[in-house]
């Protein structure tokens, strides 16, 4: 299906350009979206006509995210999630999480702008796309901690899911000396 783009839509076009997209991705996304208009000469003379409104409210738009974007960008948020010892998550931070996230610090920002191509499975530090506008795009740092003390320490560069690892020979001392004490209390 040849629609007539609204808008840029990444890895598609910029805005006034007629593409050839599969006809599910024009009915199912585009199109209830506002991001395009089919291609048919009634729409084409429409786009036309209405090319300096649009123009004029994509701008705007770019604008606003932009002023968003400037306080945003670099931001750093935690996220306290239960983990086992080695790190990894017993649930997982998906988009939505990450989103509430910044809806709570302060910042307008829905769950389809978060740009996460897995969600977040280990304890650390996270660098997040945030697409504020097709054009604007900004990162933020993901902190994610079992605690707000934990959180902090990750902030200072620290590791927290370092063990101290024992060698063999003082697992055989600890052992050994175990196996002697419980051979004094028997006798």
């Amino acid at each position: 299906m040849e629609v007539i783009l609204l808008e840029r839509v990444a890895k598609l076009g910029q805005m006034g350009e007629t593409v050839r997209v599969k006809d599910g991705f024009a009915r199912n996304f585009l199109l209830p979206r506002g991001k395009a208009l089919r291609a048919t000469k009634a729409n084409k003379e429409r786009f036309e006509a209405q090319r300096a409104q649009l123009e004029a409210r994509n701008l705007e738009l770019k604008k606003e995210a932009e002023g968003v974007a400037a306080k945003l960008d670099g931001e750093s948020f935690v996220v306290i999630r239960q983990a086992g010892e080695t790190g990894v998550l017993y649930g997982s931070v998906a988009a939505r999480d990450v989103a509430e996230t910044l809806t709570a610090g302060g910042f307008t920002v829905g769950r389809n702008q978060i740009v996460l191509n897995a969600p977040i499975k280990t304890l650390g530090l996270h660098n997040v796309p945030v697409s504020l506008h097709p054009e604007v795009e900004v990162k933020v740092t993901i902190n994610v901690a079992r605690s707000p003390e934990e959180a902090e320490r990750q902030a200072r560069g620290e590791a927290v899911t370092t063990r101290e690892e024992l060698s063999l020979d003082d697992l055989g001392l600890e052992v050994g000396a175990a196996l002697a004490e419980s051979a004094e209390g028997e006798a």
